[in-house]
């Protein structure tokens, strides 16, 4: 009696610190993945949400804080185009008569972007699966801030690049223990004009003669995007039991 007694104690001892490791005391510091979606143009021809959209694919690694707080690191390439159809455009942009001047001809533009950034991703609800106790939800919407840059080519302009500002919002929703899947959208404030340039004359820079600085009269794009990622780097915590 007293030989199974300790087996049984020698048991908990050994295996109960093993099951807590293994359980809700796990946890994820990074992800890693990908996604897909759309790319939009915001300029001087005006442009708008999903107008002339183009594919987009990012290239994902997440840092995790904790539940809340998530550092995210990104490269994303995209296409972006537009026209300046039904838009009125002055070949000289200083001409003072009462017409505004002689419209220029149609412009339409394709070009290709490079952007490089990271950003701050903030959850309104703890993002995890178990430890119920801790207030983990399966799911949570999240703001998102950052910086980056960005670099444009191709469609017969000049290469341009500059820095780039995100905002925008999303959600995720952890499909298994270490499986996420989201939806974000964001638009990039840019300091290059550079994103409606097609090479021929006039293009899209300053038509109405209006002074630039550093956002000012700049092009911008937003961004949906589908993503998925998987949960690497376990971190393990001491079990008190």
């Amino acid at each position: 009696m007293k030989f199974r007694l300790a087996l049984l104690s020698s048991f908990f001892v050994f295996v109960a610190p093993a099951m807590a490791q293994d359980g809700e005391l796990l946890e994820y510091q990074q992800e890693i993945g990908g996604g897909i979606g759309l790319s939009s143009y915001w300029g001087d021809s005006g442009g708008g949400l999903m107008k002339h959209p183009g594919f987009t694919g990012s290239v994902i690694w997440r840092r995790n804080f904790n539940p809340r707080m998530v550092l995210k690191t990104a490269a994303t390439m995209g296409h972006v185009s537009g026209n300046t159809k039904n838009e009125f455009f002055p070949t000289d942009p200083l001409d003072k008569t009462a017409t505004g001047g002689t419209a220029a001809p149609e412009v339409h533009f394709g070009r290709n972007y490079l952007d490089l950034g990271a950003q701050f991703e903030f959850n309104f609800l703890g993002y995890g699966m178990g430890a119920s106790y801790k207030g983990l939800h399966r799911w949570t919407p999240y703001l998102l801030a950052g910086a980056g840059v960005t670099i444009c080519f191709g469609g017969g302009g000049k290469a341009a690049g500059g820095f780039n500002i995100p905002l925008g919002f999303g959600v995720r929703y952890k499909l298994k223990e270490r499986l996420n899947i989201g939806f974000e959208w964001a638009i990039h404030f840019t300091t290059t004009d550079g994103l409606d340039d097609n090479g021929q004359t006039p293009h899209l820079k300053d038509p109405y003669g209006i002074s630039s600085g550093m956002f000012k009269n700049k092009d911008c794009y937003s961004v949906a995007l589908i993503s998925l990622t998987y949960d690497i780097s376990p971190k393990y915590r001491k079990c008190n039991n």
